[in-house]
């Protein structure tokens, strides 16, 4: 496989890069949070990026999608990363689009996907019910009823879960609680009765949500799947999302490290750039290094992803194990090297800090995924 972007690909990201510096920097977040925005990001924002078609890039052409593919997924992803730009693209454009690619029914797909792809419908997963990420352990449960189903439970950390039209909620139709088998998807309405949202502003500014689902009425057609077969959608749903939130955090990273070797290039210390001590410079020649092994690796998974599925597994957990560790250095490294300044909220370093600890437990932290590629090669 190839481990550079072909032509469209950096036409992309040069695109990308221009359009976010411009109308999403780091200060339109810092924008949000000092005005405690109720929705939590721009919808101006988020048309013009639909209308630039990144809504629809992994969606099928005959969805009205580009079928572009997650490399190209991957660097818009990278970049807004690279300005912590706050919109719907992760939790509506990769993971409510990708949960309807893979096991929505005709009309589901007919009826959701070109309005996902036009920027007009939002979505947001609702799995988590502890503070762990342990994806089977579901006791929110969808009982048969009449032509229906029944949803009782409650979710955590549901992220733009106050703000998305539709979620997804991933629900137990049989089985015990920490079974594989016996998980179903079902998509309903936000606003439907019994539903309670409780928004969590996070660390990072950004936006998350507490639900609770108390005899929430769904009809047959909510159903996302097969019914009790859930698993084998939730499994390469979320091993979508763990490469495409390593492909951000990448951004977080790239970002800090140019802006501190900027700083080391400026700063003066006992008559001296501190770009020349020597101490400074062996660690920037580490994060250096280990940016570039990040590189392949998120190269690689996101190519798993279109073209090497059965290798999916793997390579999203060893893609969300290495960019939860790089960016955890990364930012320290920033902070730290930035001196007093660089925990101050005057400097935006502090922003990625806090955004990189929040994306390091998305759909799982680094022991998480330590063990599950063990178990997935045979440990």
């Amino acid at each position: 496989m190839s481990l550079v972007l072909n032509e469209e690909q950096r036409l992309l990201r040069d695109s990308a890069n221009s359009f976010l510096h411009d109308s999403a920097p780091v200060a339109a977040l810092r924008k949000l949070r000092d005005e405690a925005d109720p929705l939590g990001y721009t919808p101006e924002l988020w048309r013009q990026m639909a209308e630039m078609g990144w809504a629809s890039i992994i969606l099928p052409e005959a969805y009205g999608g580009m079928d572009f593919g997650f490399i190209g997924l991957g660097v818009v992803l990278e970049e807004s990363g690279r300005t912590l730009s706050a919109s719907p693209l992760f939790a509506t454009a990769v993971i409510g689009a990708s949960a309807l690619v893979l096991a929505g029914s005709e009309q589901q797909k007919e009826t959701i996907l070109p309005a996902i792809g036009a920027g007009e419908l939002t979505l947001a997963l609702a799995l988590e019910e502890t503070h762990h990420h342990r994806p089977n352990q579901i006791s929110t449960t969808a009982t048969p009823q009449d032509d229906g189903y029944l949803i009782n439970g409650s979710k955590c950390f549901v992220l733009d879960g106050h703000s998305a039209d539709k979620l997804i909620v991933v629900a137990r139709t049989s089985g015990e609680h920490d079974d594989t088998h016996g998980i179903s998807l079902f998509i309903l309405d936000r606003d439907a009765a019994g539903i309670q949202v409780q928004r969590t502003i996070m660390a990072d500014s950004r936006n998350a949500a507490n639900i609770t689902f108390d005899n929430v009425k769904v009809d047959a057609d909510a159903l996302l799947g097969a019914c009790d077969e859930g698993w084998a959608t939730l499994e390469p749903l979320l091993d979508r999302g763990r490469v495409a939130i390593a492909a951000e955090m990448m951004g977080y990273a790239l970002e800090c490290f140019e802006r501190t070797s900027d700083y080391l290039k400026e700063r003066e210390q006992f008559g001296a750039l501190i770009g020349s001590f020597q101490a400074l410079q062996h660690r920037a020649a580490h994060m250096q290094a280990e940016l570039e092994l990040s590189r392949s690796v998120i190269m690689e998974a996101l190519t798993a992803v279109d073209e090497s599925p059965e290798q999916l597994p793997q390579m999203a957990s060893l893609a969300k194990a290495n960019l939860n560790e790089l960016v955890k250095l990364v930012t320290n490294e920033a902070v730290q090297m930035h001196g007093g300044i660089g925990v101050t909220d005057e400097l935006e370093i502090g922003f990625f800090l806090k955004r990189a600890r929040v994306a390091m437990q998305i759909f799982g932290d680094t022991g998480f995924h330590k063990d599950r590629y063990a178990t997935l090669n045979g440990y």
